[in-house]
């Protein structure tokens, strides 16, 4: 069942052209939405939810570049509406899930367009299966050191959650509740035996930062890992965390403009709002 709402403030429902589905990856009904082309050439972009959360936010972005780009937007496992992986949950499994995903789909390459949690996520995808990694854009990226212990994250989330837009509230009470205390706990320690740094800079593929300027959990002096990874690029804008729902408009340019190779910044329209960091050797 698709609601075709064209609503972006309050995006629980489908958002147009998006539209909703099941499948069946690896033995488990996976939920997700999804935008198709006439053209099965274009280019694909998969968009990656962050931490205990559904892609339910992700869809704002997701929808306006769905025009030019074919366009996924899944819910990882035991996220959102997405069953359960059986046993313990770590990164290596939510990226195996999310390329079978991927191939159950028919996308063979494509951009991932990711948030928070999704960013390790890729790099574990990166590494495993660097053949479906076309480029990448990590927006917000957390799940580093900055980000532990737990005590310092929830300190973090505290601080950001009134940062973000009122419409984000309910969409994130009623994911984070669905996902409960126990599988978050277990996600957040395997994330912090993740290497998170060592994959992210063992990334061989066009990589476009974007940070919100008043977002706690990110830190901005750490830009610097990035430079070994070539044609990579550090975008700062105005928000917090959430930009992929907060600045829909900000984040569809920049990853237009990430694919297509013109400038990150320019003197109007969306992408005026953006300062370009310069990476230092």
């Amino acid at each position: 069942m698709t609601d075709t709402s064209t609503s972006r403030a309050v995006s629980t429902s489908d958002v147009a052209p998006l539209e909703s589905g099941w499948l069946i990856v690896d033995g488990l009904p996976m939920f997700h939405r999804r935008a198709d082309l006439d053209d099965a050439d274009a280019p694909a972009i998969v968009h990656v939810h962050g931490f205990g959360i559904s892609g339910t936010y992700m869809q704002p972005t997701a929808a306006l570049l769905a025009p030019r780009f074919r366009t996924f937007v899944p819910d990882l496992p035991g996220h959102g509406r997405s069953h359960r992986l059986k046993g313990r949950i770590d990164l290596p499994r939510l990226a195996a899930a999310l390329a079978h995903y991927c191939q159950t789909v028919g996308v063979e390459r494509a951009t991932f367009v990711v948030n928070s949690l999704g960013c390790p996520t890729i790099c574990a995808l990166a590494a495993d299966f660097p053949e479906l990694v076309e480029r990448v854009v990590l927006v917000s990226p957390a799940g580093g050191p900055n980000n532990q212990p737990l005590g310092r994250a929830l300190w973090q989330m505290a601080v950001v959650g009134p940062r973000e837009p009122l419409s984000m509230v309910p969409i994130a009470v009623r994911d984070y509740l669905h996902f409960g205390v126990g599988l978050s706990l277990s996600l957040f320690r395997a994330m912090t035996r993740f290497p998170t740094i060592e994959r992210l800079q063992a990334l061989r593929v066009p990589t476009l930062v974007v940070v919100g300027e008043r977002d706690p959990l990110i830190r901005l002096d750490r830009v610097s890992v990035l430079h070994t990874i070539p044609h990579a690029h550090a975008v700062v804008v105005p928000g917090a965390h959430a930009l992929n729902y907060s600045h829909p408009d900000v984040v569809a340019a920049l990853v237009a403009a990430h694919i297509d190779g013109t400038p990150l910044h320019t003197a109007d329209g969306p992408l005026a709002a953006t300062r370009e960091v310069p990476i230092p050797e």
